[in-house]
């Protein structure tokens, strides 16, 4: 039976764990129940990731081409918002957090999942109060977050999405503009088809869609948005130019081009002109990289309300989405030509494949 919804299952381990396991937290009566180990029933498992914007989870369990999804879960949270300023995490955010957090933990009870990996990345990496606030997490929705370092990022990153790269091809560079973050990894293509993908090179920038946003305003005029939009890509360039340099003395000058999370799926679906944003047409797809160029330059000078009446921006990126064309702009720049693979997976999908792996239930490759 399914704990009640004001009443979210307990996790067995203490925050930063990571994978965890999940037993009921009350019993028929309502009476809080104590913690102990819990049974594993089934083969349902779940991926939560708290980033600086987004919460999102997946409950998935095995299929014969890695998993099937059982449901999902996604929330705007903007946990990081005034983070850049302030050094912490505001008392709003950490209630928005929370809340989407409690929802999280109902689907997990509801769902009968039994292990899951829950992790948080720059935002509670970054905040004076982010051990606080895990710790607040963990007390009131039984949720044991795994603030992650930027490298486990960029991994579970990489082997969320690494099915899409071509493995015939030159080293993948794959980046993940994140919230308060950007990692860019470097791939060896001929280490997709098997194990761990092998990633020979990367970087995590300390700039993301919220970071990156929160330096400039909402400028009124086109001429101020065009300037706050070139201050955007001066302040990404320096750290790109140094990693460019790190591949051009491994050789590496030609690259085939992945990109995951919200920016390039976003502006992918606006390019492809699609009516509402639409999984099974964005993940996989290929976009040139001169129209989406062209595509950030546009979106850039348009005000926030021009951006929310945009289909598959809305109001909910409008603000944000200006930051993510400046860093993919940057990313771009120093890798031209051909286009960019764009996925629609990565973290969540690389904590379950993990997950999988470690109980000899992951299919994919087989």
């Amino acid at each position: 039976m399914s704990a009640p919804a004001s009443s979210p299952p307990d996790t067995v381990t203490p925050p930063g764990a990571g994978a965890v396991e999940w037993a009921p937290s009350r019993d028929s009566a309502g009476r809080r129940m104590q913690r102990g180990p819990a049974l594993r029933r089934g083969h349902t498992y779940g991926a939560l990731d708290l980033g600086t914007n987004n919460c999102r989870l997946l409950i998935a369990r095995p299929g014969p081409q890695g998993f099937i999804i059982v449901d999902a879960y996604s929330r705007v949270v903007r946990l990081g918002e005034g983070l850049l300023e302030a050094g912490r995490l505001s008392d709003a955010a950490m209630d928005r957090t929370v809340a989407a957090l409690a929802a999280c933990a109902d689907k997990l009870s509801r769902r009968d999942v039994r292990l899951t990996r829950n992790v948080a990345t720059e935002a509670c990496r970054r905040a004076a109060n982010g051990a606080r606030f895990v710790e607040r997490v963990f007390d009131e929705t039984g949720i044991a977050l795994d603030v992650i370092s930027a490298a486990e990022e960029a991994r579970l990153a990489v082997l969320g999405c690494h099915m899409l790269i071509a493995a015939d091809g030159p080293p993948a560079l794959v980046f993940d503009i994140g919230g308060g973050s950007t990692e860019l990894m470097l791939v060896a293509p001929g280490s997709v088809n098997g194990g761990e993908p092998d990633i020979l090179e990367w970087v995590s920038l300390p700039w993301g869609v919220v970071s990156l946003a929160e330096t400039e305003p909402q400028w009124p005029g086109a001429e101020d948005r065009l300037r706050g939009y070139e201050r955007m890509l001066q302040r990404v360039g320096p750290m790109l130019d140094g990693f460019r340099e790190r591949l051009v003395a491994r050789g590496v000058r030609d690259v085939q081009l992945l990109g995951t999370s919200g920016t390039i799926t976003t502006l992918a679906s606006v390019e492809l002109g699609l009516p509402g944003y639409d999984r099974r047409q964005v993940d996989g797809c290929a976009v040139d990289n001169a129209p989406l160029l062209a595509l950030c330059r546009r979106i850039a000078l348009q005000s926030v309300q021009e951006r929310a009446r945009v289909a598959c921006i809305g109001p909910d990126r409008a603000e944000l989405i200006v930051a993510g064309c400046a860093i993919l702009e940057a990313i771009l720049a120093r890798w031209p030509g051909g286009d960019v693979r764009v996925a629609d997976r990565g973290i969540r999908e690389g904590i379950l494949r993990t997950l999988m792996g470690r109980d000899g239930v992951w299919a994919a490759g087989k």
